[in-house]
């Protein structure tokens, strides 16, 4: 099998590991920046590379309506179409069909949908879903499942979540027919794995039982989805906290849709290995940079005569190097670099703080590296002037 994963360190639930995929290692855990139609948002593929990352996260919904699984496998999959021959892993979808709550609906086929381009109608189908992710051929794919919004009463938590199972199932069945009989569907990534998702809303009984049902349909990994959809985040942790165990010791734990820096800290903790959030780069395409001294708001007018850089302790160059009043000049006009300097510097700073944790793991300094990095963001960005 061109997909394995293996644990080499822990600390307390805190694990560091390397996840092989046929187009290369990604060392966990790790933050995934999201190329939602095949691109991270004002980030460039060099940048990317530069700034250490080593996967990226696409969306079956948004390329199955444009330019369609058809036109990406004839160029050979997504990889040889954007160009990106590091690591993919595409999301099924069903986040983006749930957040068309007022052009959707969800029956035991599968979700129908009116596309946000043109209206026209279409079924995504849990074997859909699966034929589309082959064509693409990323090295993950995910399972079409159904995202429920917080907060859920407990009969509508667990429906869905059956729901959910069912479609997996069928999800499972198709994948494992496209490996030995590929049809009509052109397969661009014979290696590719597949993860099932684990839903149950808050509630910690159908989670395990979420769990055990999918782990048992037999997946190369698994993922915990339906948070992050308006729970507090003390809930999320708890839910996260209760659900991990449940999950095989040796397979990649994803958590979907999750990525402020404490988040990321919080759910290490309790076991989880694969993160992506559309935080480092929406936020910066609205003036905003993640810093060692907590989130820094260019648009404030006290930045206007700023000499500094954000941090020039920073090993990204744009961080270390570029004036607080430049981009907040840039931001403040509206130029699409400031948009891309902030960016890059968000996914460099994400990058940076998952290599940190990486390290702090394998030498067993997990809990003070969190603690002293809490402790910048608490103090702050001082200004000495």
């Amino acid at each position: 099998m061109s997909f394995h994963f293996t644990v080499t360190h822990r600390e307390g639930l805190a694990r560091r590991g390397e996840l092989r995929t046929p187009h290369g290692v990604v060392q966990t855990p790790v933050f995934m920046p999201v190329g939602t139609r095949g691109a991270v948002k004002a980030v460039t593929h060099r940048d990317l590379e530069d700034l250490g990352a080593e996967i990226i996260l696409g969306n079956t919904y948004h390329l199955f309506l444009r330019p369609g699984g058809d036109l990406i496998a004839r160029a050979g999959g997504l990889h040889d179409f954007i160009g990106w021959h590091r690591p993919i892993l595409t999301d099924s979808g069903g986040y983006q069909v749930f957040s068309l709550a007022t052009i959707r609906k969800i029956r035991e086929e599968g979700a129908e949908f009116r596309s946000h381009l043109d209206g026209a109608k279409h079924l995504l189908t849990p074997e859909r879903a699966t034929e589309v992710q082959a064509q693409l051929g990323s090295d993950i794919a995910m399972v079409l499942d159904e995202c429920l919004a917080t907060p859920a009463t407990r009969d509508a938590a667990r429906e869905s979540m059956e729901r959910s199972i069912r479609w997996a199932r069928r999800a499972r069945t198709r994948f494992e027919q496209l490996r030995s009989d590929p049809g009509a569907i052109r397969v661009t990534n014979p290696g590719q794995a597949q993860f099932g998702i684990v839903q149950g809303a808050t509630f910690p009984d159908l989670r395990t039982e979420s769990a055990q049902a999918t782990t048992e349909i037999g997946f190369e990994a698994y993922a915990i989805g339906g948070l992050s959809v308006g729970e507090p985040p003390q809930v999320m942790y708890e839910v996260v906290g209760q659900t991990a165990p449940s999950l095989p010791e040796d397979r990649p734990r994803y958590l979907m849709g999750t990525g402020m820096p404490d988040d990321l800290f919080e759910c290490v903790a309790r076991g989880i290995d694969m993160f992506d959030c559309v935080l480092p780069t929406r936020n910066g395409r609205h003036g905003m940079a993640f810093t060692r001294y907590g989130q820094i708001n260019l648009r404030n007018a006290r930045h206007a005569d700023d000499p500094r850089p954000l941090d020039d302790a920073s090993d990204w160059p744009s961080t270390r190097n570029i004036s607080r009043a430049y981009l907040h000049h840039l931001v403040r006009s509206g130029e699409t670099l400031g948009a891309m300097l902030l960016s890059e510097i968000n996914v460099a700073y994400y990058q940076r703080l998952m290599r940190d944790i990486r390290a702090a793991i394998a030498n067993d300094t997990f809990e003070d590296f969190r603690n002293q990095t809490r402790a910048n963001w608490a103090r702050g960005d001082i200004d000495p002037r």
